[in-house]
């Protein structure tokens, strides 16, 4: 069964429309060192299971989940393994980080996000960097609407005990 059978846009048409978004929630997720690899997991393992898509699925929900997936993959690879380093700095440089895209993931409230539990983690991640509906967040995170939105207050609340300059939830 193939793409144009089913009704679904070209592999390569649906590549171009999500690429910005997978990146973005990425970038933010994993840290733009690890981001790329990240990226091109998701993609392939999109690629596979692309042609057993249903024509009414929400191919950016999709894409993010596995995003997600892949995410969680690396946070979990990485906690198994340790890293040596020869010295250890207080801080990254925001500069080197701040990549030619425009994706500025480095941040101190990233660096924050990245700290929250991860369920909270996760929920603010897909919103702010993937801009999802708190619906959308539902579907990706397998969860109901209301545990998502639940998540995200509570996430942004730890933020703006930490960070005073946190804007409220739209």
């Amino acid at each position: 069964m193939s793409a144009v059978t089913t009704g679904l846009p070209p592999f390569q048409r649906f590549l171009d429309a999500h690429a910005g978004d997978v990146l973005r929630y990425l970038v933010a997720s994993v840290g733009r060192h690890d981001a790329d690899d990240a990226f091109q997991e998701t993609f392939i393992a999109a690629l596979r299971a692309y042609p057993r898509l249903r024509k009414d699925s929400n191919l950016r929900a999709w894409v993010l989940t596995i995003a997600h997936n892949k995410a969680l993959d690396h946070h979990r690879s990485r906690a198994r393994r340790p890293v040596p380093v020869a010295e250890i700095h207080d801080r990254a440089d925001p500069a080197a980080a701040d990549g030619a895209d425009g994706i500025d993931a480095s941040g101190e409230h990233w660096e924050r996000v990245r700290a929250l539990p991860p369920r909270q983690r996760e929920v603010l991640t897909l919103r702010y960097a993937a801009d999802l509906t708190h619906a959308e967040i539902a579907l990706a995170l397998q969860c109901t609407e209301a545990a998502a939105r639940r998540a995200a207050a509570d996430g942004l609340k730890t933020l703006r005990k930490e960070l005073p300059d946190v804007p409220a939830p739209a």
